[in-house]
């Protein structure tokens, strides 16, 4: 299971395709077939979760020569299974900082929030079960 945060221009829309994103824990093995939780970045005038879907495609960037330390990309194009029904987002989450407490909203705040950026990353089953209560 797989979430993106990411600009997210027409929440509403049947599929999304995202290039070159940034990955982060785990998010390198993403693969056609997967299950995705989509987040609009707040950063770029978005509200958190919108979306879920499965990965129809997913494709690594070469790495760039000449550049020691690389953050893998993946290119991924999504097909929209579900809208969320109810608002998850950062400031939801922001509370959940005890980065030891094994919840599944600690998990997200950890990878989705803890840097500003962009990314896929891999999440847990539990995380997922969590997210799926918002559909």
């Amino acid at each position: 299971m797989y979430a993106i945060k990411a600009e997210v221009g027409d929440p509403g829309a049947e599929s999304f395709a995202f290039d070159e994103q940034k990955t982060m824990y785990g998010g390198r093995h993403i693969a056609k077939g997967d299950t995705i939780f989509i987040f609009a970045s707040e950063n770029e005038g978005g509200s958190g979760l919108v979306a879920s879907g499965i990965v129809t495609s997913a494709q690594a960037s070469p790495r760039r020569p000449g550049i020691a330390r690389q953050t893998p990309r993946v290119s991924v194009a999504i097909r929209r299974t579900a809208l969320a029904k109810r608002r998850l987002g950062r400031s939801e989450l922001k509370p959940f900082s005890d980065w030891n407490d094994g919840r599944p909203e600690t998990e997200l705040n950890l990878k989705l929030y803890r840097q500003a950026t962009g990314k896929i990353v891999g999440i847990s089953n539990e995380a997922a079960a969590f997210l799926r209560g918002f559909f």
